[in-house]
């Protein structure tokens, strides 16, 4: 995080966003003032809380894909939630704090696997032993009690195995079983909501693990006590420890559909407001204490992005209290022929890209002309401009129609080269394009 500047941030969103600067400076500064704050010291730091953000923009212009993009490069939990899928308290269906406890499963797993990275070389080593564990009776054979000669034997199996000479060999693994016991859930007014202490864990701890004897194949084996030996090595309560600090000064909730809780009383019910369900939202993002499986949270210093087109409502339509907690209000533009056109050729995971790599694996090499490429942007703006506006997700459905008899004839053109020029998006899309209603029902 020292060097994660916001000039670098904004660096490294571009890789994958095309434009939408506004968005990214604002979350950009969010994050590298939680790297302020952790400087700080006394009760300063505490005081210090996040300016959460509120972006506004149709659908498919880049909201969601900034917010994951940012937390994959900080490494931060983050979990995506739609505002419309909650009730008031007193209602069925999801409470609100259901999204702290995602957001600290998401943690936990996120921090075990970065333990498991830690600790790989150990556990390969381990892996190796019990490989050779089970080896070594075949070996044994008429070598009586001379340590000298087993652990000779030993070695020379132990190169054969370095060297993958015996990955198809058979060998008898005892294996522990995982316990098949479902977690618990309890019903309450808000809905069903697993209870606030890990009985799964528990009764792990004090059930007899089951062992099992499996005969498999050593390349098989492999992955299966990888997993094992890594566990093994992980401190899974300070996993759990550091999942929990990471959640409460690290963790990104990005709301989405802030909108459709936007407005007066109408709601999902005769009787469910949307105002109560802001009212809901309120302690959880001003700052309060959240009981999870795995321990208490305090939501304080979590960062959340809401979202919304707000096409029917407006910012200004949310109560004044969670207003006041998205102090940030980014305006994302909608997308231009010139933006599908940067969409296309410059993100590191372009269409164009993706479809080269996936077809190479057919042998099929794939090139697209300049011409093609404007072509391909003006038919997608146009399409979104006549129908219903979904920006950049336009592109998904027009590549997959303009290619679609080349992926399919693919595995019987091995070794060809196909060049996508005008004439080929002409003649794949010209005739949708042109017809207004074939184009709402294919594009």
């Amino acid at each position: 995080m020292n060097d994660l500047t916001p000039r670098h941030i904004v660096f490294e969103l571009d890789k994958y966003i095309v434009g939408q600067q506004d968005a990214k400076r604002a979350v950009a500064i969010a994050i590298r003032n939680r790297w302020r704050r952790m400087q700080l010291e006394g009760p300063m730091k505490e005081e210090v809380t996040p300016k959460n953000i509120i972006m506004i923009g149709p659908t498919g212009v880049g909201k969601t894909e900034i917010a994951r993009r940012l937390a994959q490069l900080i490494r931060a939990p983050f979990i995506k939630v739609e505002a419309s899928k909650y009730t008031e308290v007193g209602y069925h269906g999801r409470d609100v704090e259901s999204m702290v406890r995602d957001l600290v499963d998401v943690a936990v797993n996120l921090i075990r696997t970065e333990k498991r990275e830690g600790v790989i070389e150990q556990a390969e080593k381990n892996v190796e032993e019990r490989i050779l564990d089970a080896l070594l009776p075949e070996s044994e054979v008429g070598f009586g009690k001379d340590p000298e000669r087993r652990e000779s034997t030993r070695d020379k199996i132990r190169s054969k195995l370095q060297e993958g000479k015996l990955e198809d060999r058979e060998i008898e693994l005892r294996i522990e079983e995982k316990s098949g016991m479902p977690s618990l859930e309890v019903f309450s007014n808000a809905g069903v909501e697993q209870v606030g202490f890990d009985f799964q864990n528990l009764f792990e701890k004090l059930s007899p693990k089951k062992v099992k004897e499996r005969k498999v194949k050593i390349k098989d084996a492999r992955p299966v006590l990888l997993q094992e030996e890594s566990e093994k090595l992980i401190d899974r309560d300070k996993a759990i420890r550091e999942a929990l600090d990471r959640v409460q000064n690290s963790g990104i909730v990005f709301l989405d559909e802030i909108d459709k809780i936007a407005g007066g009383a109408r709601g999902q019910g005769p009787n469910i407001s949307r105002e109560g369900v802001q009212r809901d939202l309120l302690p959880i993002i001003e700052g309060s204490t959240v009981t999870t499986r795995h321990g208490v949270v305090k939501t304080d210093h979590i960062l959340f992005i809401a979202a919304g087109a707000f096409n029917v409502s407006k910012p200004a339509d949310l109560i004044p209290e969670l207003q006041g907690r998205f102090p940030i209000r980014v305006e994302l533009r909608s997308l231009k022929k010139e933006d599908f056109l940067r969409i296309i050729k410059e993100p590191e995971n372009a269409l164009t890209k993706q479809y080269t790599a996936l077809l190479q694996t057919e042998k099929v090499m794939l090139e697209f002309s300049d011409e093609a490429l404007e072509g391909l942007a003006e038919l997608s703006y146009k399409v979104n401009q006549t129908t219903q506006n979904i920006g950049a997700r336009r592109l998904h459905t027009v590549f997959e129609k303009l290619l679609e008899e080349l992926l399919f004839e693919a595995p019987e053109r091995a070794g060809e080269t196909v060049l996508v020029d005008k004439e080929f998006v002409e003649r794949a899309l010209s005739d949708i394009a042109e017809d207004e209603d074939l184009s709402r029902y294919i594009l």
